[in-house]
């Protein structure tokens, strides 16, 4: 699963040729949960909620490379890494 980025101890990654909608995996310690690009909204899993907003933060500021890197995780491209929330 590659890692397309990684702040404050949250590893942000999306897995190839993955099912819809559109989404990433985020990842803080023993809490994991998978983030429609779209909406920013949980699918499946948890995180806490000051990570989770922190995540929102960082989704929403990066949306539209989180969907470029979406449609190379389709056709098995290598993503590009993105931006660290700062």
């Amino acid at each position: 699963m590659p890692e397309i980025s990684r702040f404050l101890g949250i590893i942000i990654t999306m897995y190839f040729n993955e099912h819809n909608p559109p989404h990433f995996h985020a990842r803080y310690g023993d809490h994991k949960a998978e983030i429609t690009i779209e909406t920013l909204s949980i699918i499946a899993g948890r995180l806490p909620p000051r990570v989770l907003g922190l995540v929102m933060e960082w989704g929403a500021l990066h949306r539209q490379e989180l969907m470029e890197d979406w449609e190379l995780a389709r056709q098995q491209i290598e993503l590009k890494r993105i931006a660290p929330l700062e």
